[in-house]
């Protein structure tokens, strides 16, 4: 692990495959649409594809990176982010979420930075009951620029009064750890979303965990 956790004072998450859970039956659909003959596992291919339809920016970096066009994918996807109807979808908590968050709350202050619309994310929240463990709420037009930008982390820092490098950002995706490093802050990349562990390693994860809810386990040992 080459997390400093001397250096964390403030929480940051994603929410899509950070706090909430892909839809697998949708995935499950999909998969039987997919010829065995062409796809060796089909649940995982099917899982992406539901990934890229419920955020098709994380998958445009995801290639982006591949061949040298971040910076220039950077401004599609914050035009994207901007500009495309939120799709109403049904919510899924990752299992463990809420009493991960149960446990950080009062140890640390916590932050949503989100790229979804403001109505998208709170009905989420809400859903789960989750609103009463954060301090900040940002989303995809509270900066100026959403990510793979610093600005949402650079807000979210300032309405916790936290210097954005004392930030631990956690995400699924390469959008999320870039996020996170171009803001000065450690990251952490999760992998019950969008991202796979290769790629979150290749663009500097500090730590990759299985599932988001092991968090808890990696701060409060330290205590």
């Amino acid at each position: 692990m080459s997390l400093d956790l001397s250096r964390i004072r403030a929480l940051c998450f994603d929410v899509d495959g950070t706090l909430s859970d892909t839809d697998d039956l949708y995935a499950q659909q999909v998969e039987k649409y997919l010829p065995r003959f062409l796809f060796r596992d089909r649940a995982r291919v099917a899982r992406r594809f539901v990934m890229w339809a419920e955020a098709p920016g994380n998958g445009l970096l995801g290639l982006a990176d591949r061949v040298g066009l971040d910076d220039e994918m950077s401004v599609v996807i914050n035009w994207i982010s901007r500009h495309r109807k939120q799709q109403s979808k049904k919510f899924l908590l990752v299992p463990g979420v809420d009493g991960m968050l149960a446990q950080l709350k009062g140890r640390y202050p916590l932050a949503v930075v989100s790229a979804r619309d403001e109505h998208g994310t709170l009905a989420f929240l809400e859903r789960f009951d989750l609103v009463k463990y954060f301090d900040a709420i940002v989303t995809g037009l509270s900066a100026e620029h959403t990510k793979p930008y610093p600005d949402p982390l650079l807000l979210a820092a300032k309405k916790m009064d936290t210097p954005p490098e004392a930030c631990l950002m956690i995400g699924d995706t390469t959008v999320d750890i870039r996020t996170g490093k171009s803001a000065g802050a450690q990251t952490v990349g999760v992998l019950c979303g969008f991202g796979e562990e290769p790629e979150l390693r290749r663009i500097g994860a500090d730590l990759i965990l299985e599932r988001t809810p092991l968090l808890a386990d990696v701060l409060l040992n330290r205590k």
